[in-house]
């Protein structure tokens, strides 16, 4: 059973102050949770409908409901097990192969979806804007699928951090006059910045970038404004690899 107290620990972990405050956050899903567990993230508890699920794990897994895991998941439809993980240590940003930042991305399934593809592509480090929104938001884990496990995610003062890095590394940014993507001979180092899902790359930021690049739109009509950040995101990265 799940007691009252955890029940409104779990549902406090929903807010971003919360998480902070408790160095805790929240996965849910069978592949997610043992994805984490198999990366050694510490647990604090596991509340699922068959424990066979997750062999040896011991105290503290509880057995529920199916009415109680409804009441603590984040969910429209609840998931086989939630999780309470203890949030990691953030490792020290490296500079080797390519850093992916983001400039204020607001919409967590793009998050996710973005970490997902670091892992795809081997992009060990992500940097993130203080206003990006934070990867250990339910929404974020549950898009990732396991993948933040294998990304290392960083938030920073984002001007900062590219005003020092852009003495020894060549910065990247997506805008739409840049030069066609395609036609860049790429790197294999340095840092490609994306931006926000409706502004782009803020000013401070875009006057840090000295190579702007573009994914050229070839539609007919050119109706359509721009990309998914998430989207584009792919597209930049698969280019920089091929290259």
């Amino acid at each position: 059973m799940v007691s009252k107290n955890q029940k409104k620990l779990i549902r406090s972990l929903y807010q971003k102050k919360y998480r902070k405050q408790h160095g805790l956050f929240v996965a849910e899903g069978k592949k997610v949770i043992k994805e984490l567990l198999e990366a050694n993230l510490r647990l604090h508890s596991l509340f699922t409908l068959d424990s066979s699920n997750f062999d040896n794990i011991g105290m503290p897994m509880y057995n529920v409901t199916e009415e109680e895991l409804k009441q603590i998941s984040f969910l429209t439809t609840p998931q086989v097990a939630l999780a309470v993980f203890y949030t990691p240590e953030v490792s020290e940003i490296k500079s080797e192969g390519l850093v992916l930042a983001l400039d204020d991305v607001r919409d967590p399934g793009n998050l996710g979806t973005i970490i997902r593809l670091c892992d795809w592509f081997d992009v060990k480090n992500l940097v993130c804007s203080m206003q990006t929104v934070d990867c250990y938001n339910p929404k974020v884990i549950q898009a990732t699928m396991g993948s933040i496990t294998r990304v290392n995610i960083s938030y920073v003062d984002l001007r900062e951090f590219l005003m020092h890095k852009t003495l020894n590394s060549r910065v990247f940014g997506t805008f739409m006059d840049g030069n066609s993507v395609y036609d860049e001979k790429l790197p294999k180092e340095g840092i490609i910045v994306m931006g926000n899902e409706a502004n782009g790359i803020s000013m401070d930021i875009e006057n840090l970038i000295k190579d702007k690049i573009t994914i050229p739109q070839f539609g007919s009509d050119q109706q359509t404004e721009s990309l998914n950040v998430a989207t584009a995101t792919a597209i930049i990265l698969s280019e920089f690899k091929r290259s």
